[in-house]
């Protein structure tokens, strides 16, 4: 699982100094293996043997969200999402 950290802005909730992360998840059961996602980021993403998606731990860089985002917008099955939680 890649995490992005970024401080928390004036207005948001969750307080002043808080961060926030955004986790880059793969949903197993909804996943069909084109493999789509690991071509558009593989700094993210391995296939394992079967075509599946595996993600690598670590933090998402601002470049690699962009990418992050762009593979979860062209996942065929609706099966890759960026999630925000807080670290």
């Amino acid at each position: 699982m890649l995490r992005r950290a970024a401080a928390a802005g004036p207005a948001d909730s969750r307080g002043p100094g808080g961060l926030v992360s955004e986790t880059l998840r793969v949903n197993p059961i909804a996943c069909t293996a084109h493999g789509i996602c690991a071509e558009l980021v593989p700094e993210v993403i391995a296939l394992d043997p079967w075509g599946y998606p595996i993600v690598k731990p670590g933090e998402l860089t601002d470049e690699l969200l962009g990418h992050a985002r762009r593979a979860v917008a062209s996942c065929p099955a609706l099966a890759l999402a960026l999630e925000k939680g807080r670290m």
